[in-house]
């Protein structure tokens, strides 16, 4: 019962969100074309839960995300250029923005879980459970709609701006951010894949200057996406200023930072190399490693 509530609740937060921060952007029939972004990604993730919970499997769960990001984002631009016409330069951008970052990070995921057995410890309790792992589901999708808020809200928006100072400097802070999660994901899985590491914590590279320097990554490319947005936000549709924000939440409250913590603190807690890299190295946002 408890998942169920869970399920209605999450799925009526995603709807909501939908109705209001698409009250800006383009119409498709009698609703606005950015609620029915929001629609199509809650039912990607539902569609993909159904062969999942039957196979009692999580493999294509990561993938599915990226799926997701990709589709809604291609959606967004043929109901752009169906309104318009034709397709703006921050429409485009910022689609490719989204499209490029979901291919580099689902390829990732995707050969990770494989090399991880293709299945995920999250889900070792979870996917035995229907309700449960529909719940994860629905949470994927809420992810992908607010995350990409700034981006398919901008792509849908009634109206136009030009290109400007917002865009340039969204572009760059999206682009910085790009490289600098990519680099880390790259530099741990070469960490990982080298014997000699077996069984060590990474502190090299960008982790010498962040213990999380993926996660860095990652706020500060949405936040680049929302930056390039700005122009051609107005009235409700400032509600994706959620992205950044909730990203930020997520990776640092939620799943990503106190998970991998706990984690780490049951390996290495007594470790003293460990310890130092603790006390000397920044949880989140980059710092020049001290020296000695």
């Amino acid at each position: 019962m408890k998942s169920i509530l869970t399920f209605l609740i999450v799925t009526a937060i995603a709807f909501a969100f939908g109705i209001a921060a698409g009250s800006q952007t383009i119409a498709v029939g009698n609703y606005s074309a950015y609620f029915l972004c929001v629609v199509l990604a809650m039912v990607i993730n539902w569609v993909a839960f159904v062969p999942s919970a039957i196979a009692k499997s999580d493999t294509f769960y990561d993938t599915t995300g990226a799926i997701t990001y990709f589709t809604v984002t291609v959606a967004a631009c043929f109901m752009a250029y169906s309104h318009h016409g034709a397709i703006d330069l921050r429409s485009l951008a910022i689609a490719a923005m989204v499209v490029i970052w979901c291919a580099r990070l689902g390829t990732f995921l995707f050969i990770r879980i494989h090399a991880m057995g293709g299945t995920d410890s999250r889900f070792e309790k979870i996917k035995v459970n229907p309700a449960r792992f529909l719940v994860a589901w629905t949470l994927q999708g809420l992810w992908v709609v607010l995350t990409a808020s700034a981006a398919h809200v901008a792509i849908l928006a009634q109206t136009r701006a030009p290109i400007g100072l917002y865009f340039f400097i969204g572009a760059a802070v999206w682009l910085f951010g790009f490289v600098w999660e990519s680099v880390a994901d790259a530099q741990k899985s070469a960490f990982k894949k080298d014997p000699a590491n077996k069984g060590k914590f990474i502190n090299v590279g960008l982790w010498r200057w962040s213990r999380h320097p993926n996660y860095f990554g990652e706020i500060t490319l949405w936040t680049g996406v929302l930056i390039a947005a700005i122009p051609v936000l107005s009235g409700l549709s400032w509600l994706v200023v959620i992205s950044p924000i909730f990203i930020t939440l997520l990776l640092t409250k939620v799943s990503g930072v106190n998970l991998q913590k706990q984690q780490a603190l049951e390996r290495w807690g007594d470790d003293p190399d460990y310890r130092e890299y603790l006390a000397n190295t920044p949880m989140l946002v980059p710092q020049p490693p001290k020296l000695g």
